[in-house]
C-alpha cells in the first residue's frame, strides 16, 4: 500500500496522493485515481478508465478500459448472500461503462462464480447489483435501482428508480420498467412494465423506433402483445396461437425463445 503528498505515477498512470494502491493492482494505460480511493487486492482496471473520489475498487475484480467510476462507488465487496462461505469469486465489468456515485456492485457467492456486467452501460446513483447478476450491453439503471441476485438484464433494457428486482429475474432485451416497481416475475423483451407488482402495458414503441427496429417489426410485436396479454390464454397456449398466427420475424424469435425459457412466469 503507498500514499504521499504528490501526485504519483506508474507511467501513463495518474494516482492522488491520497489514494491507495495495493501492490498487486493493475492499472492499464491512462488510469486515472482519484481522491482518497483505495483499489486492493487482485483487481485488475482497463487502459483509460477514470476512478474519481472515495472509490473502493476490491476483491477479484476486473473493469475493461474506458470506464468512468464517480464519487464513493463500492465494487467488488464481499457478496451480502447470506450462504457465502469463504471461497473466490468475481466480479467483472466491460467497456465504457459509468457508474455514478455510490453504486455498489457484488461479485459471485459460491467458489469460482461471477458477476458480470457488459459494455456500454449506466448505473445512476445508489445503484445496487447483488451477487451472480448478469448485466449485457447498453442497459440504464436509474437511481436506486436494486437487483436481486441471480438477476439477468439483456441489451439495452431500462429499469427505472427506486425500482427492486427479485432474484433470478429477467430483464428482456429493451424493456422498460416504470419507477418504483416491484419487479416479482420475468419481463419479456419490447415491453413496458410498471407497477407494485410489475404489469406489462405495451410494447416500447420509443425505444424500438431508437433502436432502429422497422414499422413491420412494431406491428408484429403489437399483435404478438394482444395474443400473449390479452388473450387470457395461459403462456404455453399463447405462445402456441402466436407461432401459428404470425410469421416467426428476428424480433418475435427473440421475444419467443424468453417466453420459452421463463422459470418464474411473465409479468401480466
Amino acid at each position: 500500500m503507498r500514499s504521499g503528498g504528490e501526485i504519483r505515477s506508474r507511467g501513463s498512470v495518474t494516482i492522488h496522493p491520497t489514494a491507495i494502491v495495493y501492490p498487486d493492482a493493475e492499472l492499464g494505460e491512462g488510469v486515472e485515481i482519484g481522491p482518497y480511493s483505495i483499489i486492493a487486492g487482485t483487481v485488475k482496471i482497463g487502459d483509460h478508465t477514470i476512478v474519481g473520489a472515495r472509490v473502493t475498487i476490491e476483491g477479484f475484480t476486473t473493469l475493461g478500459s474506458s470506464n468512468e467510476v464517480f464519487t464513493g462507488a463500492v465494487i467488488g465487496s464481499r457478496t451480502q448472500d447470506k450462504k457465502f462461505d469463504g471461497g473466490i469469486s468475481y466480479l467483472k465489468i466491460g467497456n465504457n461503462n459509468t457508474i455514478r456515485e455510490y453504486v455498489t456492485i457484488n461479485p459471485g457467492t459460491i467458489e469460482g462464480s461471477e458477476t458480470v456486467i457488459g459494455d456500454g452501460n449506466l448505473l445512476m446513483a445508489y445503484a445496487h447489483v447483488a451477487h451472480d447478476c448478469i448485466i449485457k450491453n447498453q442497459t440504464v439503471l436509474a437511481n436506486a435501482a436494486t437487483l436481486a441476485g441471480h438477476v439477468v438484464i439483456h441489451d439495452r433494457a431500462i429499469i427505472g428508480g427506486l425500482s427492486a428486482v427479485h432474484q433470478f429475474v429477467r430483464i428482456g432485451e429493451l424493456a422498460i420498467i416504470g419507477g418504483c416497481s416491484k419487479v416479482v416475475q420475468d419481463v419479456p423483451p419490447f415491453i413496458m412494465a410498471d407497477g407494485h407488482p410489475v404489469r406489462a402495458y405495451g410494447i416500447n414503441s420509443v425505444g424500438l423506433t431508437r433502436a432502429g427496429f422497422s414499422a413491420n417489426d412494431k406491428s408484429d410485436l403489437k399483435k404478438a402483445f394482444k395474443i400473449i396479454f390479452k388473450s387470457r390464454l395461459n403462456l404455453k397456449n399463447a405462445v402456441s396461437k402466436l407461432e401459428q398466427e404470425l410469421t416467426i420475424t428476428p424480433a418475435l424469435k427473440t421475444l419467443l425463445e424468453f417466453l420459452k425459457t421463463s422459470e418464474r412466469g411473465i409479468c401480466r
